[in-house]
């Protein structure tokens, strides 16, 4: 089942931090107290029950930990967005986004690093 916006908002602390309370993943999130803890704690168990999230007991408190991981989301939007055409999303950052200089060597290197791994194969 794919996340919501808010779900992406909470994975997004988890993947940060690796596991958390309903409180620290608040806390990360709404800082300036906008977002309620019962709104948090709700959305933490919907996505317990729809498997995004698995918790675990530390005495009273819930500890969550996400279980749909960056890569998966990446996925979902490089094939519903670019029909999982890796090649055209690339190509649109590249033209709608200002990219420092060390960013596109750090690419360039990540290019060159996946050619040798694929020669490999």
């Amino acid at each position: 089942m794919n996340p919501t916006d808010r779900e992406i908002e909470i994975l997004k602390v988890l993947w940060e931090i690796g596991e958390g309370s309903v409180r620290e993943v608040l806390e990360r999130m709404s800082p300036d107290g906008r977002i309620h803890f019962n709104t948090v704690q709700t959305q933490l168990r919907i996505m317990d029950r729809k498997g995004l999230v698995s918790h675990r007991r530390d005495g009273r408190t819930m500890i969550y930990k996400p279980l749909y991981s960056r890569e998966q989301e990446s996925s979902r939007f490089l094939k519903q967005v670019f029909d999982g055409s890796l090649d055209q999303l690339v190509l649109s950052m590249l033209a709608t986004e200002k990219i420092k200089p060390e960013t596109l060597d750090e690419l360039e290197e990540m290019i060159k690093k996946a050619r040798k791994s694929q020669r490999r194969k």
